[in-house]
């Protein structure tokens, strides 16, 4: 099988991927047509490989690194699913009070990536929790196809109310300081675009390629937002000058980064929509935001 690179394959293969992870198509039509891009020697298995997540070789921060501690908790949502599983992570033998993090997963539950996210931001001198929206329906399955099937069975207003009782269950924690803030991807960008909304004492969010709240809504914004965006990703991008328009006539506090060539998902380092160099100019003007809103 021959081993593809990002330069093989056709932008409209990672277009056809992204329909496909949002739900826009069902996997019989992907598979369908992504035959048409099967062509010179690449096969459908090989492309459908490539553009799969690999979490195996994708993490950065391992799971038992002694620089953290690092495990599951369970929290209260009684506004959302009941009782909801995230990892918990902070740098390991700390004596003072941190700030805070919540890593919100995109439309999958809490996968491998996400947790890694989660750890990364401990190093960086928080604590973070990255709750999984899927626990009332048994947790992320091990697999993506079927995370997001099973999240399509949740309400998302109702798995918004999850994250904001992570917000809660942070304040409370011994360890946290009680400022906090949020960075979310893809459908965790939606919900941090709404926690900005619904909290109002949130400490600033991160939404990274997040669809945007209503007009009306976005003028009930108190929180400090950055926002990351890939040149190639249309479909979000489409929502963002109105967006961005309301945010300006309401006089809040924003940055909005878009990063050239780059597709939905860029800071995923799993699958091939990845840009390297993106992903780590984001990641770094994300924790330099947060050091500066929540310290």
């Amino acid at each position: 099988m021959k081993k593809l690179k990002k330069e093989d394959i056709n932008q409209e293969v990672f277009d056809l991927y992204d329909e496909y992870a949002h739900n826009k198509i069902e996997r019989r039509q992907f598979l369908k047509r992504l035959s048409i891009y099967a062509v010179g020697g690449i096969t459908i298995p090989s492309l459908l490989s490539f553009v799969m997540p690999n979490y195996v070789d994708s993490i950065t921060v391992n799971p038992t690194d002694p620089r953290l501690d690092s495990d599951y908790v369970t929290y209260k949502s009684p506004k959302g699913g009941g009782e909801i599983r995230g990892l918990l992570s902070k740098p390991k033998d700390t004596s003072k009070k941190l700030p805070g993090i919540i890593v919100v997963h995109e439309n999958r539950g809490l996968n491998p990536y996400i947790e890694d996210v989660g750890r990364r931001a401990a190093l960086e001198g928080f604590i973070s929790i990255a709750p999984d929206a899927l626990t009332p329906l048994g947790g992320y399955p091990g697999n993506d196809d079927e995370g997001r099937a099973m999240q399509k069975k949740r309400d998302k207003n109702e798995m918004l109310e999850d994250f904001i009782a992570a917000f809660n269950y942070l304040k409370d924690n011994e360890n946290c300081d009680g400022n906090i803030g949020v960075v979310g991807f893809c459908f965790g960008g939606w919900i941090s675009n709404m926690m900005a909304v619904k909290i109002p004492d949130l400490g600033a969010a991160v939404p990274y390629y997040g669809s945007q709240p209503s007009v009306e809504e976005a003028a009930l914004v108190q929180a400090p937002l950055m926002f990351h965006f890939g040149e190639l990703d249309k479909r979000v991008n489409e929502g963002w000058p109105t967006y961005e328009a309301a945010l300006k006539a309401n006089n809040k506090s924003y940055e909005a980064f878009i990063y050239p060539g780059a597709n939905h998902g860029f800071h995923n380092n799993t699958t091939p929509r990845y840009d390297e160099e993106a992903a780590t100019l984001s990641w770094n003007r994300t924790i330099a935001f947060f050091k500066t809103h929540l310290k």
